[in-house]
């Protein structure tokens, strides 16, 4: 893990992540940080930026942003886009093409201000919930830029030649000589909680009803520890459940013969198959104890359908709960949001 120490932060009331806030926290002295910068950085106080890329719509780029138990693995400011131009909303981008990440870099937040220059970098993986940095991590492409004293500044990377994987998790990264990472480790999930520099995008949409059929995603799994540890797989409508889903996971021979090994805990599910398990109550529905090794990437297959005919969108999360530190922990490390979108008529 490096710790930066040349940008100062406020005091967070709840050391939710244990040891490792508390060793950020070690460099702030009361409400406001006082935290001189390295000497040798050659960077004064007052030349510190603050660029952000906001985690959820009321993010102001505090750190941590101050609602851990929120979708902070669906940023508002990324979206991927079929053309250079910018699109309404994030796209599912088409295996073998060209698509366009765009991101919304907002100045300035709490711990700095001025022009800043960095680098833009957006990375993907396999879409799913907790993911290691950088092990599981491939960068798409970089962009040197100047951002705006004030204000939002948008641009966009090019992805060429989109991998097969077809559904994927992005990360954004701003980095920059006078806005450092306040700190990292291999927790994609609590860098970017901790980290205003950093953004990630875990969104799907879902054609469903009127004859569409069953869609298949792929839902990656990680462990950010050195020993084993066991995760839960939760599944949360967003407001109302999708009506007439039908939902499986499959969790594939290895992962099954584990969680039947564990006992086979859980609730809202049942077993329909070899290594498969339906989701019986949409709005509590849990498969627990689910053992990953370190540097593990296990992926499941979830799969998607309802009989009924939609007359507007419903998303459904599916979020990975476990350590994300220490054993024993139990947070929300990464998930999907997944958007049920009406079948075109």
């Amino acid at each position: 893990m490096r710790i930066a120490r040349t940008r100062p932060r406020p005091r967070v009331a709840r050391l939710l992540f244990g040891a490792v806030l508390t060793a950020v926290m070690a460099f702030a002295v009361g409400g406001t940080a006082a935290v001189a910068a390295d000497a040798g950085s050659g960077m004064s106080a007052n030349a510190r930026t603050d660029v952000y890329i906001r985690d959820i719509a009321g993010d102001i780029g505090s750190e941590p942003h101050g609602a851990i138990y929120s979708s902070f693995f669906n940023s508002p400011d990324i979206k991927i886009c079929p053309t250079a131009v910018e699109c309404a909303s994030s796209t599912n981008p088409v295996v073998g093409s060209t698509s366009h990440v765009f991101a919304k870099l907002n100045q300035h937040g709490p711990y700095g201000s001025g022009i800043s220059t960095g680098t833009l970098k957006a990375y993907y993986t396999t879409s799913g919930g907790a993911a290691n940095w950088p092990l599981n991590w491939t960068e798409i492409g970089a962009k040197p830029l100047v951002v705006a004293a004030s204000g939002v500044t948008t641009t966009s990377i090019e992805w060429d030649d989109v991998p097969s994987i077809g559904h994927f998790c992005l990360l954004l990264r701003w980095e920059s000589p006078t806005d450092p990472m306040l700190f990292e480790g291999t927790s994609t999930s609590i860098n970017t909680q901790y980290n205003n520099n950093i953004a990630w995008k875990n969104a799907n949409t879902v054609p469903a009803g009127g004859g569409t059929g069953v869609q298949v995603r792929p839902y990656a799994l990680a462990n950010g520890l050195g020993v084993p540890a066991k995760y839960d797989l939760a599944f949360r409508p967003l407001g109302e459940a999708v009506p007439g889903a039908k939902i499986i996971a499959d969790l594939g021979p290895v992962m099954f013969q584990r969680w039947r090994a564990a006992g086979a805990p859980g609730e809202g599910i049942r077993v329909v198959g070899n290594t498969s398990i339906q989701i019986v109550d949409p709005y509590k529905a849990q498969i627990k104890d689910l053992l990953i090794n370190p540097d593990e990437r296990p992926v499941l297959s979830l799969s998607f359908s309802t009989d009924q005919v939609l007359e507007r969108s419903y998303v459904l999360q599916v979020v990975q709960v476990g350590p994300a530190k220490e054993l024993g922990e139990k947070y929300d490390v990464g998930g999907v949001d997944y958007t049920f979108e009406p079948a075109k008529r």
